[in-house]
């Protein structure tokens, strides 16, 4: 796991928990696993716009949309 997948982690349990891992229970868990779900998808949608960002960038803006409203819909997560 990456520095980045464990900030997330780290930012769904500050926001959303006063708690520690040992004092959740099975709807805590189901929460943090949908917000840590919505950053990561945020995130990763988030590349593709750096992606179009970038100078030498071969990604067209419909495309770009295309691919951020794909990695959504496959992930079922809106945010």
């Amino acid at each position: 796991m990456n520095d980045q997948i464990k900030a997330l982690m780290g930012q769904t349990l500050d926001e959303k928990f006063a708690g520690t891992w040992s004092t959740m229970d099975m709807q805590d868990l189901t929460k943090f696993a949908e917000k840590f779900a919505q950053l990561i998808v945020a995130h990763a949608t988030e590349c593709v716009r750096d992606v179009l960002r970038e100078e030498n960038s071969d990604l067209t803006y419909p495309a770009a949309t295309q691919v951020q409203n794909h990695i959504k819909q496959y992930f079922g997560v809106e945010y």
